[in-house]
């Protein structure tokens, strides 16, 4: 066989195998481009970050950075009122402040930065009270929370079947304004123990007596600051509001009238006890001097 014949042949082998090839390339549903093609359409799905429960939430618990998180969702199935971070503009959401001004690149980088350093949105919801049952992995939205400071609060965060009552408070009689929202004390209540009597002798001078009525009780304001800032070491304010039982409400309402209230501030070691009214201990006898007749008698009440 000539070698120009041995030439022809190769070459149209060649190109016989190199056509087989390419029709089955393109003749394959499972291929290498397809699945690059596919791969290019999943990353091209915008996403944003929403803020979702880590875990179970219960009615009253108060909101820590664990109990939060941001999980990435698609743009699409973004409902205006889930919490996100601000990074991916959502339709229908209610724009931040400024929002129509441009921002920019400087701009956005110091926001960013902001927020990776603050936590964004995640910190402005810390130290929220849940209203309603959050499930692990459910987006948080306001009508299941409420904010400090936002009306209702107080409510939400008492415990179930406490109540929040307010007691008039000095420097002198809250511990020097070093009793902070979240702390434990004790109530001392303070009266005189005789009563009205004639005379001026050193045995007629009016007499006090000191006693802890309640133990263990959750100071939940200062006035009207729920929680003490990060820098503050002391809260000075004219009222103290306390978290009692019912029973212990009525207890601390009579003590009001009896006397002078102080609020003893406890250790963090020493807030495991009991809480709530301590047993009246007995009254002590007091003399009073009667005049009968000009002369005068003395007589003992309990």
């Amino acid at each position: 066989m000539k070698p120009a014949r041995i030439i022809v042949i190769c070459v149209a082998a060649v190109a016989a195998i190199g056509l087989a090839l390419v029709v089955r390339a393109m003749g394959s549903p499972s291929g290498e481009p397809a699945a690059v093609a596919t791969a290019a359409a999943v990353e091209a799905e915008p996403m944003a970050k929403v803020l979702v429960a880590a875990k179970d939430l219960q009615p009253g618990q108060r909101l820590t950075e664990a109990d939060l998180e941001w999980k990435d969702w698609p743009v699409d199935e973004v409902n205006p009122a889930f919490i996100t971070d601000g990074s991916v503009p959502i339709a229908g959401a209610a724009p931040a402040p400024e929002a129509d001004k441009p921002e920019g690149a400087v701009a956005t980088v110091a926001r960013t930065a902001t927020n990776l350093a603050t936590g964004g949105a995640k910190a402005d919801y810390v130290g929220s009270v849940v209203r309603e049952p959050i499930l692990a992995g459910e987006p948080i939205v306001s009508r299941k929370i409420v904010r400090a400071g936002d009306s209702g609060y107080m409510a939400a965060y008492l415990e179930p079947g406490m109540r929040a009552m307010a007691i008039r408070v000095t420097v002198e009689t809250a511990a020097g304004g070093f009793i902070l929202p979240g702390d434990r004390v004790d109530v001392v209540l303070t009266r005189e123990t005789t009563l009205s009597n004639v005379g001026a002798s050193e045995g007629d001078r009016a007499k006090f007596s000191s006693a802890t009525v309640m133990q263990n009780i959750k100071v939940l304001a200062i006035d009207q600051s729920t929680r003490a800032g990060d820098e503050e070491q002391a809260v000075i304010g004219a009222t103290a509001t306390l978290e009692v039982g019912p029973r212990d409400a009525e207890a601390l309402a009579l003590a009001k009238s009896e006397g002078e209230l102080s609020l003893i501030l406890r250790s963090y070691a020493d807030t495991g006890g009991p809480s709530g009214r301590v047993a009246a201990p007995a009254r002590q006898a007091t003399a009073v001097r009667v005049y009968r007749g000009g002369a005068p008698e003395v007589v003992v009440t309990q």
